[in-house]
C-alpha cells in the first residue's frame, strides 16, 4: 500500500500543482458566495493538504480544541507554490518512511470532545487524498467562474479540447 498511495500522491501532485499555478494573486480575496472560502484560503488549502500525511502518521488524534487551525498566509504566487512543495515533500517523506503495519494503526479526530471520525491510518491516508481531489475541484470551479482556462485532471478540460481543436 505504500507504494502505491506514494504513486497516487505524484499523480495527485502533478494536477495539483498545475492548478494551483493557475491562481490569480489579485484575486486571492474573491469568493463566489459569502459561505465559500476565499480564492486565497481554498489554494493555500490544496497546497497543505499533502502534509496530512506526515500528520497521520505522527499522531494518533486530531483534537481541534488542543490544536486550533491556523491556516499558512500566503501573499503571492511563489509563497503558494513554495507552500505546496513543502508539505508535498513532507508527504512523500512520510510515506518513504512509513511501514505497513502503521497503515493498521488507528487515528481519530476530536472536536468538542466528541471524535468526529475514527479510522486506520491507512484509511485517513485515503481520505486525504480524497479531500486534495475534492478541494482541487472547487478550485477549478472557483477558475472556470473567474473565466480562467482551466487543466485536465484526469484527460484533457473543455479548455484543452478546444485548443486543441484550432
Amino acid at each position: 500500500m505504500i507504494n502505491i498511495f506514494l504513486q497516487e500522491l505524484e499523480q495527485e501532485a502533478h494536477t495539483t500543482k498545475k492548478m494551483l499555478e493557475l491562481v490569480p494573486v489579485d484575486k486571492f480575496d474573491w469568493q463566489p458566495h459569502p459561505k465559500s472560502m476565499t480564492l486565497q484560503r481554498l489554494a493555500t488549502h490544496v497546497a497543505e493538504l499533502p502534509g496530512w500525511i506526515g500528520m497521520t502518521f505522527q499522531t494518533s488524534e486530531l483534537d481541534f480544541d488542543n490544536n486550533p487551525y491556523e491556516p499558512e498566509v500566503v501573499s503571492s504566487k511563489a509563497e503558494l507554490m513554495a507552500y505546496f512543495q513543502r508539505r508535498l515533500e513532507e508527504g512523500r517523506q512520510q510515506l518513504r518512511q512509513a511501514t505497513e503495519a502503521q497503515l493498521a494503526d488507528s487515528w481519530q479526530m476530536i472536536e468538542g470532545g466528541q471524535v468526529q471520525y475514527q479510522a486506520t491510518k491507512g484509511e485517513v491516508i485515503r481520505m486525504a487524498f480524497s479531500q486534495i481531489i475534492h478541494h482541487r475541484a472547487q478550485l477549478g470551479v472557483y477558475l472556470r467562474l473567474l473565466n480562467i482556462p482551466i487543466p485536465g485532471s484526469y484527460g484533457p478540460s473543455a479548455d484543452e479540447l478546444i485548443s486543441m481543436a484550432k
